[in-house]
């Protein structure tokens, strides 16, 4: 399979299972499909507590 062929491919799951657009599927890195893979697969990493948001917005705040 040609690395078009296996894009393509990828593009049409992404858009059925999670109703991205190609806008979305080509600006996603594969570490966010990854995760996404794992979350649907029920392997996603438990959610962040409250202290570690709070830390996060701290050191990466949004303006």
């Amino acid at each position: 399979m040609s690395f078009a062929e296996g894009a393509g491919r990828m593009a049409g799951l992404a858009g059925v299972a999670f109703g991205w657009g190609p806008d979305a599927f080509w600006s996603a890195t594969p570490a966010e499909l990854a995760a996404l893979v794992q979350a649907v697969q029920g392997d996603a990493p438990d959610p962040c507590d409250r202290i570690t948001i709070d830390r996060l917005k701290e050191r990466f705040p949004d303006g």
